[in-house]
């Protein structure tokens, strides 16, 4: 069963999440990065996540951003190719805490973009290497670590360091992830986080048509072609291009050439789906 949370970091969060002036700013995240791999929900959850996202959005770490995101850019890789035991968490929310570092970079610029591209290519390595595909664990709350590299994706492509280039290689990363050989079917909304990560993707209005219908196309092909034993990455594949349309469809923010990605992917779904969408002849 999950502990408690110490009554010092208690009093921290009842407090607001205020800086505490007793101890060193380092110390305090060096324990915070500790708590972030917890399996305790409480201490990792509700309480090491939030603590240094919001220290990290209100500026504390305005001066030392380089390093705290390249500590959890480590974080990354701890106990990677395991799967089901707790090291997860500390992977899946060094994703989150590392998305935090590059979205306060995005609107205060605070670290050199080659870092950031680094960020970037150390976040890609690990979504694409990942193993443990859970969401919801028993007593231990989220793993997530699909959604969780989906969302920093998604801030990922808000920088402005990131332009055409890397933008297609973030679009084949999540197809990448998409259409590998299947670890577990994604059933905790990750197909609809990593449709959220192409939407801010497609919103920079940078990648052109052109490469978006061979994209689609590519993971429209997995949706059709997976049977069998390997049917997960059929599923997974069609839940995504259903979530991706959608959003397209309906956001009331969408990229410049929304109609003509409707209809690409109106046609993929026909294609994945000919026993009901496909057209009367």
């Amino acid at each position: 069963m999950p502990g408690m949370v110490s009554g010092y970091w208690q009093q921290v969060v009842d407090g607001g999440l205020r800086v505490p002036t007793d101890r060193d700013l380092g110390e305090l995240t060096a324990e915070l990065t500790t708590m972030l791999g917890s399996p305790d929900p409480e201490e990792r959850d509700a309480t090491a996540y939030p603590a240094l996202a919001t220290w990290i959005s209100r500026g504390v770490y305005d001066d030392l951003l380089l390093g705290l995101g390249d500590g959890m850019a480590r974080g990354l890789v701890v106990g990677l190719g395991e799967a089901g035991t707790d090291t997860v968490f500390r992977r899946s929310f060094s994703a989150l805490a590392l998305a935090g570092c590059v979205a306060r970079d995005n609107t205060h610029r605070l670290v050199p973009g080659d870092k950031v591209l680094e960020w970037g290519d150390r976040l890609a390595d690990w979504f694409l290497r990942e193993v443990d595909v859970r969401g919801y664990v028993p007593q231990q709350g989220w793993a997530h670590a699909i959604a969780h590299g989906a969302d920093a994706i998604g801030v990922l492509a808000g920088s402005s360091h990131l332009g055409t280039p890397e933008l297609t290689v973030l679009l084949d990363v999540l197809a990448d992830r998409l259409t590998a050989p299947a670890s577990g079917l994604l059933l905790a909304g990750e197909p609809d986080r990593m449709a959220q990560a192409t939407m801010a993707v497609l919103r920079r209005n940078l990648v052109p048509l052109g490469v978006l219908e061979p994209w689609i196309r590519r993971v429209a092909s997995v949706a059709v072609a997976s049977y069998g034993a390997d049917a997960h990455r059929g599923y997974d594949a069609e839940a995504f291009l259903r979530a991706l349309h959608l959003q397209v469809l309906l956001s009331p923010h969408p990229p410049s050439d929304r109609h003509d990605l409707v209809l690409v992917l109106v046609d993929a779904l026909r294609a994945s789906n000919p026993d009901t969408l496909a057209a009367r002849r």
